[in-house]
């Protein structure tokens, strides 16, 4: 995705650059023959251009509304993403108390928290139609790649052996009923999420208003030198240029907008994202390092100790 705050001249005009070259050779056309070839008579009133640019760019307006708010859909599914990692991590973290059977506990929580990792970058390579299993053996062990290695919806697969563990921690009374249902309701929210996403991806803007649309303008570039040519002459071909770029802009801007999924500079930054809440899950690990535990187990020994004496 662009991040930064000013984009390059060269990325913007670099998507119109065909339509603009064509635009172009067209008025300049236009304007040879109507200067050398004796055909200025052929003349159309500026209104009619005028009207049609105006109901163009509110069709224009219509589009890139629409392609903004499944854009911004999108942002505000992966930011309830961002949050459910970290309070699946909280809970993992918080409500497994490792005082007791401290490597075993902390390597089934340590664990979890990776596949959740894991399951972030495979939904991002999943909305994107690309790889979903690439690259998550950092994050996953045998057993796990073993389970995904012939599903087809990597996520799904990720979020059903999270429930499995989650089931685990119950019957091995790690975790009570109710921190197994809020936890397993967390566990919801990462599939409504996930849905919503996939939602988004297989939706398709309708391709009739998109090919309407992109022949209104056609139509009214095709029109303009004829409008213009009367009164700025050779001055038209650069004008015709500019006003053309503003149409073809903001209509492959509604067509990049329309899929934020589609691994484009313009996308949602799933990749992004994904490495945030790696970085955020990580650190909440490493404040439960395994040798925190001791310290734990000693001072609750101690504690004990002191109410025994007592």
């Amino acid at each position: 995705m662009l991040l930064k705050e000013n984009i390059p001249a060269t990325y913007v005009f670099g998507k119109i650059k065909k339509e603009l070259i064509m635009v172009a050779i067209y008025s300049s056309a236009i304007y040879f023959v109507h200067q050398y070839y004796n055909f200025k008579e052929v003349s159309i009133p500026l209104t009619v251009p005028t009207i049609l640019g105006t109901i163009i760019s509110l069709l224009l307006a219509f589009r890139s509304n629409q392609a903004y708010d499944r854009w911004w859909e999108a942002r505000i599914l992966w930011g309830t993403i961002v949050n459910d990692c970290r309070t699946y991590t909280r809970q993992i973290l918080t409500f497994v108390d490792s005082s007791y059977d401290g490597e075993e506990r902390w390597a089934l929580k340590e664990r979890m928290v990776k596949r959740q990792i894991a399951w972030c970058y495979s939904l991002s390579r999943h909305l994107r139609k690309q790889n979903a299993k690439q690259n998550l053996d950092a994050y996953l062990n045998e057993d796990d790649l073993n389970t995904i290695k012939n599903r087809e919806n990597v996520p799904v697969a990720l979020n059903e052996l999270q429930g499995h563990d989650l089931r685990t921690l119950y019957k091995l009374g790690w975790v009570n009923e109710y921190q197994q249902v809020a936890m397993d309701e967390t566990l919801t929210r990462f599939i409504n999420s996930m849905g919503g996403c996939e939602r988004i991806k297989n939706t398709v803007f309708p391709a009739t208003y998109s090919v309407y649309i992109h022949w209104l303008v056609l139509f009214f570039v095709l029109l303009l030198p004829f409008s213009l040519i009367e009164f700025f002459g050779i001055l038209q071909v650069p004008l015709v240029i500019a006003i053309s770029s503003a149409f073809f802009l903001i209509e492959k801007m509604a067509i990049h907008l329309q899929d934020p999924f589609e691994n484009m500079p313009t996308d949602t930054p799933t990749t992004a994202i994904s490495r945030k809440i790696e970085q955020d899950l990580k650190q909440m690990l490493k404040d439960e390092l395994p040798k925190d535990i001791d310290a734990v187990i000693n001072k609750q020994q101690k504690t004990q100790a002191v109410f025994y004496i007592l």
